[in-house]
């Protein structure tokens, strides 16, 4: 290989290097915090009547969040990491055989330790947090009640039972957003009894919000039952 032609293929890799990477990790962190915060948030969202919980997007970004990150450790591997400054590159390429130059481009540059331990970090709390809170799901029943309310506000139950226990959580979930930003009303029922899956409350509207009444049995008594609902 001439002179003049190793100092073309210098300068073309040198200008791809400059380029500014694709912000493969950035994101990946970004949306691991993202889905740690989301999975313990109480945000309800309805998308076409159908009950999402926070755990579902909350994994969702951490599925994201790992493809975003082996994405990137593959074409590490293919390509010179947007860190490499053009001195170092040229330096290693100087100094680098030109047969033995597109293996040097492939050796990316040491990870710092701390860093690197957080990162992991914060993968495996954002792993933790959503697999906890799916499990912390299973058995519950989301309900969604009718008629819907002023602006279609609707009211969205969710309830769990568990031994002798029972819980329950109303949410008003706004028309125009599809979003409750969390419970507007909670309930304990004696012996894992369920009242609005068993038909026993009333849910009434007025112009600007509503309510729902949740109705016990003398066996099975229910507290609180009264809940107000705003979707405001």
């Amino acid at each position: 290989m001439d002179l003049a032609r190793w100092r073309v293929d210098l300068e073309r890799t040198a200008a791809a290097a400059a380029k500014r990477p694709f912000p493969y990790r950035a994101l990946a962190l970004w949306g691991l915090g993202l889905a740690v915060v989301v999975s313990w948030s109480s945000v309800l969202v309805v998308v076409m009547g159908r009950v999402v919980p926070s755990w579902m997007p909350a994994g969702l970004l951490v599925l994201v969040s790992f493809v975003l990150m082996s994405v990137r450790a593959v074409l590490r591997r293919r390509s010179p990491d947007g860190s490499i400054s053009y001195d170092d590159l040229a330096a290693s390429l100087v100094l680098t055989a030109p047969a033995d130059a597109s293996r040097a481009l492939r050796l990316p540059p040491r990870e710092s330790t701390p860093r690197l331990v957080g990162r992991v970090l914060l993968a495996v709390v954002a792993l933790a947090s959503t697999g906890f809170n799916a499990l912390g799901d299973l058995g519950a029943e989301y309900l969604v009640l009718r008629p819907t309310g002023p602006g279609g506000c609707t009211a969205i139950v969710r309830e769990t039972a568990f031994l002798m226990a029972g819980t329950g959580e109303v949410y008003a979930v706004a028309g125009a957003t599809g979003v409750a930003w969390g419970p507007s009303g909670s309930w304990f029922a004696d012996d894992g009894y369920r009242p609005v899956a068993a038909g026993s409350y009333r849910l009434t509207w007025g112009r600007a919000d509503g309510a729902l009444v949740v109705e016990g049995t003398s066996t099975d008594p229910v507290h609180p039952a009264i809940h107000e609902l705003d979707c405001g």
